[in-house]
């Protein structure tokens, strides 16, 4: 068996990739893994509003109980309410089960330590390793050690009040459009909003168990571009289907990616005089432009792998203030230890009133260069082509010298899907894109 877990948790076509049986198993080593010498451990389980979500999460609790923990069940929240709860309601370990952006059928497990964060490739891997062992050595309970169900019925109530205590102030006179992607965020985001004062406008927040991430929320923000201008809202704020991403639109209708949200957010936090050694953590992905304006702001840009966990390693390691990706995950060290979408929407709110400027005027502080992001389904044996290849490595190579300087090629393949993601920066658009589309081409002719 190769390596269960991606960059994310481990994901998968639910009951199929992702089944009933090996969520049981997840759950029973992840217990075993993350609560060794607890009594009687408490482990806390949240879902999105997919309609494998049920199915999982019966039998990830089952597996849990099968060594005596006692399962917390959150419901519907966000992935980072996990993150936050785990520690306020002092648990030994949180679970999520969501596959975030990703289209309906997907599902996701990602485990939460207890201090809540998100799982070392070393506990990871000694998780795979019990399964692989089929537990081999595991003695389990029976009579009053079973473990059993409780629910946290104020869950959303609890991340909520946490959330809108990040802000200081209120969002008084504020007109925002909210697109809750139909998934986590369609209770929480509204409620804490609406708390914080702001005329709020919803679409897209009415889950079916199906419609997660359908055209809407982060991945598909047209429909919020529409309806912010059509509506003259301040703003508006696109989560994905966890919520722990967050795009936001302008009063123009124009998107503002993660890139923007985290350098409008790291020089207000310079301004204050909050921004760690004046520093932000972005990734590889993060646009050029940004490593251009920081530079003229004052800005010092780390730059890690792609993967929020491992923006968030840096981030711990050098007590940065923020950092996050391009594509909305923003994490902010003074309040949670992962990516939080809600708390990054109410944060950009909230600078917008304070400094008084349109978005558009805040995100003018940054000119992004032309790119072009390419996708290619392949197995997942042949990721590393772009490195294997020869022909694949010289068409690379050759694209790279033509930009002459001015520009970037990077392959990555997806942690989470069978997919290499083809991204290219440089300032001829229609450049880019041919250059794009011939290496995705040569890649799609060696899959046989």
């Amino acid at each position: 068996m190769g390596r269960m877990f991606g960059t994310d948790g481990v994901r998968g076509i639910a009951n199929s990739e992702l089944t009933p049986e090996l969520a049981f198993q997840l759950g029973k080593a992840g217990a075993l893994v993350l609560t060794k010498g607890a009594h009687k451990p408490k482990i806390l389980v949240a879902k999105d509003t997919r309609i494998s979500g049920d199915l999982l999460e019966s039998a990830m609790v089952a597996g849990m109980m099968s060594v005596g923990a006692e399962a917390v069940i959150l419901g519907v929240v966000p992935t980072p309410a996990v993150a936050h709860l785990v520690r306020s309601y002092e648990a030994d370990a949180g679970v999520m089960i969501s596959a975030s952006h990703n289209p309906v059928e997907f599902n996701g497990i990602k485990f939460f330590n207890r201090e809540g964060f998100k799982l070392s490739d070393a506990l990871e891997d000694e998780i795979q390793r019990l399964i692989e062992s089929n537990f081999e050595g595991v003695v389990v309970p029976t009579g009053k050690d079973i473990g059993h169900v409780s629910h946290a019925k104020e869950a959303t109530k609890d991340y909520v009040d946490f959330a809108v205590k990040t802000l200081e102030g209120d969002l008084k006179g504020m007109k925002v459009a909210l697109d809750c992607a139909n998934g986590a965020a369609y209770l929480s985001a509204v409620e804490a909003f609406e708390r914080l004062g702001a005329e709020v406008h919803v679409i897209h927040h009415e889950p079916n168990g199906i419609n997660i991430n359908e055209q809407c929320g982060s991945t598909h923000p047209e429909d919020l571009m529409k309806f912010v201008v059509e509506h003259g809202c301040d703003l508006g704020l696109a989560f994905d289907g966890d919520s722990d991403r967050c795009l936001a639109v302008d009063e123009k209708g124009t998107l503002v990616n993660g890139d923007f949200i985290i350098l409008i957010a790291g020089l207000y936090l310079k301004e204050m005089g909050k921004l760690k050694d004046d520093t932000i953590v972005v990734t590889v992905m993060s646009n050029l432009g940004l490593m251009l304006a920081a530079k003229e702001l004052g800005l010092k840009v780390a730059i890690t792998a792609v993967g929020d966990r491992y923006v968030l390693e840096n981030i711990q390691l050098n007590d940065y203030s923020i950092g996050g990706e391009q594509s909305g995950h923003v994490i902010f060290n003074d309040f949670n230890t992962t990516g939080d979408g809600i708390v990054t929407a109410i944060q950009l709110a909230g600078i917008v009133k304070k400094k008084g400027k349109t978005l558009s005027e805040l995100a003018s502080i940054m000119n992004m260069l032309p790119q072009v992001l390419v996708n290619v389904k392949i197995p997942n044996e042949m990721k590393n082509i772009h490195e294997t290849d020869e022909e694949v490595v010289d068409l690379i190579k050759s694209v790279e010298e033509g930009l002459q300087g001015e520009g970037r090629v990077l392959i990555r393949p997806s942690g989470t899907e069978p997919l290499v993601r083809i991204m290219l920066e440089g300032k001829n658009q229609e450049e880019i894109n041919k250059a794009a589309h011939e290496i995705a081409e040569l890649i799609k002719s060696k899959i046989a």
